[in-house]
């Protein structure tokens, strides 16, 4: 009964989790920079992704991001769909055996899309942040 509870605590955490990374990925806005000075000149600029006519017209590292970003959701999708069939409490996937690998195959796909969503976030903050620092870099900080 407890190794079921863990299962179903882990299913919904590993998919709410996907949601979240779902969630995030269809943002317009990319970069945001605020100039703030006092209460009167406050302004925040947006760059946008809509402002580009298409994909291949983005900056490379934002094309990589939402490349690893596809790869999280779509590895995230499968991962549930193989997690509920290789769960012990559901009557779908056969016996416990086939149902070990495929809940074995589930936590791969899970893996593999937080690396890919991980990877995504770190590389667009980096290069924010590097960009923020770099006083040779002369565009909207």
């Amino acid at each position: 009964m407890s190794s079921m509870i863990q299962e179903i605590f882990a299913f919904i955490v590993t998919t709410s989790s996907w949601v979240l990374v779902c969630s995030t990925f269809p943002t317009n806005y990319w970069k945001v920079s605020s100039v703030d000075g006092n209460v009167i000149t406050t302004a925040s600029y947006f760059s946008n992704c809509k402002d580009f006519p298409s994909m291949l017209a983005l900056d490379g590292y934002i094309q990589a991001c939402k490349g690893l970003m596809i790869a999280a959701i779509c590895l995230g999708f499968f991962g549930s769909i193989f997690a509920l069939v290789g769960m012990k409490c559901t009557k779908i996937g056969g016996t416990d055996n086939s149902k070990a690998r495929v809940a074995c195959f589930a936590g791969v796909n899970f893996i593999l899309s937080g690396l890919c969503s991980l990877s995504a976030y770190s590389l667009y903050a980096h290069r924010i942040s590097s960009e923020s620092f770099d006083p040779m870099f002369v565009a909207q900080k």
